[in-house]
């Protein structure tokens, strides 16, 4: 039962209230029933010796309940109750550990005869309205709460709790009526209000739901919070205009109020004028006593919209309002730098995160964005610099190990790279995405330290957690061709890469070497020309292997042409220029 929720101290019942047991227990309890939960058949007066071995038994029980021994301090309570049946001390505790257990069928009818054997006692009927919220035996609850009331009056928990069963069994008037009993003992207050709008609107009583807020606004007039709840009930309502005229006269009231400006911004939503409603934003944003949480969430609403460039740039205005007012947080950094990222202000991006680090070096996904930033923008040095800080904070995440050990291999630093690589294969078992990078990474290391064994074995290894990683296919298939080893297998890892990406130069120049070794000179001819055709580089590699092609085709002079091409875009291999000197084709 979610709705009603019991408003005393629960752990009281928990604690078994030891501290007055012994009181319960010596007093029998054997007062006359005035509204008692279960009829009780007196039991046989018990001798002095029963006496004396049951108040033993009761004091040995909460001992054990004590050190959390239930099971053996529930098997003497039960003990206790067969020889003094009318024991409600030994009732309730036993109740009580049975509804520990969630045993709450259990514990009721052991609740029903103590309260009936101590009808005066608040907490056995507590115990009781618990058992039955439990239970979802509700309409068992207005005697429960009757009985609370007439032994606490001045406990206004109760009253409470008594209208939210009505309020649950749907009825509505007798729950307004608990309502006005207790303003009468205790007078109005915001608690009783908020209850009666509740009541009201599910009865569809907008009028007079309003009717009451409008009169707690003429009495209160500089309580924002009634102007709050009457426009909330005006705008969930699609009475829009009314809404809007409430929040205008409380701006009048508080123009600095954050909360009365972003109720603004709804309503102007809700009325499709966009422009109004970003400047009510705007105003709560600035405001420092509206929560940071309430704004990153209303940011995170611009996502989905993110396609349309006006989305971005409203979230990007309003996260930057986040570091005006919040400028200790380091969230609001953080927010904006993630903000900046999506309209690929990346320097800016960059120096949001660091300050968000700097503000608090505890939150990991900020460093891993950082990064994630600088190795795109091929920083190596910021890159290494800022994720070895990184692990130094956080050394067990797999993606940081891999992004430094990335930039590692691009200073050509390979052990370095193999120790951060290795790294993140050990630390991400569950990320197939970021195993499969990283034993590319291995093998591209691996590679380049002439441990083709090793090489061979990782990219094997990155292709068994995504066979289509396409970098992979198509450098795992070039290095394969360099050594004129397994040409069908790197043969099928080529052609599947182009498939993966079309048009991609260096996926095309690696299929049409490929073929050269396989010496199927014509189709190597037709992919190294879609190769030159969709390279933006002028790259001297592929001008010579398009030189190498032609040779075996027999055009010797256009072979010539296209390695003296190579050589004036950079290549400097004195192979090179062998193939130049003497027109031949050389290894």
């Amino acid at each position: 039962m979610n709705e009603l929720e019991l408003r005393y101290n629960k752990n009281m019942i928990k604690a078994g209230i030891n501290y007055v047991v012994t009181i319960l227990f010596l007093g029998s309890c054997f007062l006359p029933l005035k509204a008692s939960a279960q009829k009780v058949t007196p039991a046989k007066p018990m001798t002095q010796a029963d006496s004396m071995m049951v108040k033993q038994l009761f004091f040995s029980a909460i001992r054990e309940k004590t050190i959390e021994n239930s099971k053996r301090a529930g098997e003497m309570f039960e003990r206790i109750l067969q020889a003094d049946p009318t024991n409600d001390a030994s009732m309730f505790e036993l109740a009580n550990l049975k509804r520990q257990q969630n045993d709450y069928a259990g514990a009721r009818p052991l609740l029903e005869k103590a309260v009936a054997l101590s009808p005066d006692n608040e907490w056995y009927w507590v115990a009781l309205a618990d058992d039955y919220e439990k239970t979802n035996a509700i309409d068992k609850l207005e005697n429960v709460f009757n009985q609370l009331i007439r032994i606490n009056p001045d406990k206004p928990d109760y009253y409470f709790d008594k209208a939210n069963a009505y309020l649950i069994l749907k009825r509505y008037d007798d729950a307004l009526k608990v309502y006005d009993q207790l303003e009468k003992i205790n007078g109005p207050s915001d608690d009783i209000l908020a209850s009666r709008q509740k009541i009201y609107l599910k009865q569809g009583k907008i009028d007079k739901a309003a009717a009451e807020l409008e009169k707690a606004i003429v009495d209160n007039p500089g309580q924002m919070r009634y102007y709050l709840l009457l426009a909330e009930i005006y705008n969930s309502n699609g009475l829009n205009d009314k809404a809007l005229k409430v929040l205008l006269q409380a701006e009048k009231q508080d123009n600095n109020n954050g909360m009365v400006h972003l109720a603004l911004a709804d309503v102007y939503r809700d009325k499709k004028n966009n422009d109004a409603c970003f400047n009510e934003l705007m105003l709560a944003f600035a405001n420092p006593d509206v929560s940071i949480d309430q704004k990153v969430n209303i940011i995170s609403g611009y996502f989905p919209k993110f396609p349309e460039p006006n989305a971005k740039a409203s979230a990007l205005e309003l996260s930057r309002l986040l570091t005006v007012a919040h400028p200790a947080d380091a969230k609001a950094y953080a927010i904006y730098g993630d903000m900046l990222l999506q309209n690929t202000k990346l320097k800016e991006a960059k120096a949001a995160y660091k300050k968000s680090i700097q503000l608090n070096e505890q939150v990991y996904i900020v460093h891993e964005q950082l990064v994630r930033v600088e190795l795109s923008e091929n920083d190596i040095d910021a890159t290494i610099k800022d994720g070895e800080n990184a692990l130094s904070l956080f050394p067990n995440q797999g993606w940081m190990n891999y992004m430094v050990g990335v930039a590692w291999a691009q200073k050509k630093e390979y052990k370095k790279a193999l120790n951060y690589a290795t790294n993140a294969t050990s630390l991400e078992i569950q990320d197939k995405d970021l195993l499969s990078l990283s034993f590319s990474l291995l093998g591209d290391c691996y590679h380049s330290v002439k441990d083709n064994k090793s090489s061979d074995e990782a990219y094997d290894k990155a292709l068994s957690y995504n066979p289509d990683n396409a970098f992979t296919l198509n450098n795992y298939a070039y290095y394969l061709s360099l050594r004129s080893e397994q040409l069908d297998k790197a043969a099928q890892m080529s052609a599947r890469s182009n498939e993966l990406q079309p048009n991609t130069a260096s996926f095309e120049d690696t299929y049409a070497w490929v073929l050269f070794k396989q010496k199927k000179y014509a189709d190597a001819k037709v992919w190294m020309l879609k190769a030159l055709a969709h390279d933006k580089t002028n790259s001297a590699a592929q001008y010579e292997h398009y030189g190498d092609i032609l040779f075996y085709l027999g055009s010797i002079d256009e072979a010539v042409e296209n390695w003296k091409k190579a050589k004036s875009n950079g290549g400097q291999s004195p192979v090179l220029d062998r193939k130049i000197n003497e027109k031949k084709y050389s290894e």
